[in-house]
């Protein structure tokens, strides 16, 4: 039976809010704060020192003891450093997908269930378990399934896609059947207004308010290339390196009355096409429209699909690329030497290698793998453009 719960506490009002839940139900709850990036690096520019006074004043009021643990030399090196090198590298990566993966549901939680002894995780997620929030029906020989939260809106399973799947059977969702509405009206009627009034922190954590063109030249240096157009072969300008630009962006480049935006970016090995970046006129050039995509091997949160996609070779799935954007429908198949490969029901815009692919159903995500490669639409195909448009606006 399930008695004792660790709750990661973040400063913020959702982790809050699910503390004060699991101690309504009776749970004997401990709160860890973790710190994950090195405040004194940054000249007091990261908020962790002020999320920490929140997360110190908000146990205080609720009665939850609070303790801290230092990940600072894990996540350097296992998000940080990935983080750098994707972007050296002419990816796009997803810091937030790795540091669930590798930090919060990994370390963090094997910290709380194997050092000290305690029966389960909770998190201010909004997502759900098929064990149930609370883990009501935890059952070792069922396996828990990550479900779509009724704040569809505010839905995280797409940054929890990543995450080892063995972790859930062991991990709370408070929050899952509530919205965030409820979250903010609760907080200020157990006396943590303060929190349901804070602003909620978005972007990369480390990056905070930091132009983020700045934030990378502190790291990596700047590499001058060019603009050339993917249609023509002209040179339409010059960049001060591939690690500023991501697929999609707008290129505002004074000499062309045509928008110019980036499609695709040149291997930074020595080569021809080293540290170039190809740049298509239009929003919706067919250079920035893909309806087959090359992924890694998919990290499966669902073992039915995994065995499914193992025995037909295929799978029949929806899919997504950034967390606000629709579902799209989709076959995911394994090719020869296994290879997976993504074929989307209708293009999609801009879908950058370094970013994860994350897989559901009607009604749960299934996985994730990373996006290695997106076949550009073909320009016979360039009238199904008109698809796009609802699925990208």
């Amino acid at each position: 039976m399930i008695r004792n719960v660790v709750v990661g506490v973040s400063g913020g009002v959702d982790s809050a809010v699910s503390a004060h839940l699991l101690r309504e139900r009776g749970f004997n709850v401990l709160g860890i704060f973790m710190r994950n990036w090195d405040e004194m690096d940054e000249v007091g520019r990261c908020t962790g020192e002020a999320d920490l006074k929140d997360a110190e004043w908000a146990c205080r009021r609720l009665g939850v003891e609070l303790r801290t643990v230092n990940y600072v030399r894990e996540y350097w090196t296992a998000v940080f450093s990935q983080f750098l090198d994707d972007y050296q590298q002419g990816l796009t990566p997803n810091p937030d997908i790795l540091c669930n993966r590798h930090i919060k549901f990994d370390l963090f939680h094997k910290h709380a269930l194997e050092n000290l002894g305690y029966d389960a995780v909770a998190t201010g997620h909004y997502a759900r378990s098929s064990l149930g929030n609370f883990l009501e029906a935890a059952n070792p020989e069922k396996e828990a399934r990550l479900l779509i939260p009724t704040d569809t809106f505010k839905d995280q399973t797409f940054f929890l896609a990543g995450i080892p799947r063995h972790s859930l059977q062991r991990t709370m969702f408070p929050l899952g059947d509530l919205r965030k509405s409820q979250v903010k009206q609760l907080a200020t009627e157990i006396g943590l207004q303060r929190l349901a009034n804070k602003k909620e922190s978005t972007g990369i954590c480390f990056v905070g308010k930091r132009n983020f063109k700045e934030f990378i030249r502190e790291y990596i240096t700047s590499k001058r290339g060019p603009f050339v157009d993917i249609d023509s072969g002209e040179v339409v300008g010059h960049h001060e390196g591939i690690h500023q630009w991501t697929v999609g962006q707008r290129c505002r480049l004074s000499s062309y009355l045509q928008p110019y935006f980036v499609a695709k970016k040149g291997a930074p090995a020595s080569s021809s096409s080293s540290n170039t970046i190809y740049v298509a006129a239009g929003h919706d050039h067919p250079a920035l429209l893909s309806t087959r995509i090359h992924i890694d091997p998919p990290n499966w949160l669902c073992a039915e699909s995994q065995r499914r996609l193992a025995a037909m070779g295929s799978l029949r799935c929806r899919f997504r690329f950034q967390h606000t954007k629709p579902l799209v429908g989709c076959q995911l198949t394994i090719c020869q030497e296994q290879n997976f490969q993504v074929e989307l029901d209708a293009p999609l815009r801009a879908i950058t290698p370094g970013q994860y692919a994350v897989f559901y159903d009607d009604t749960a995500c299934l996985g994730s793998a990373r996006i290695l490669s997106a076949d550009p639409l073909k320009k016979s195909k360039a009238s199904k453009q008109t698809q796009v448009r609802s699925l990208v606006s």
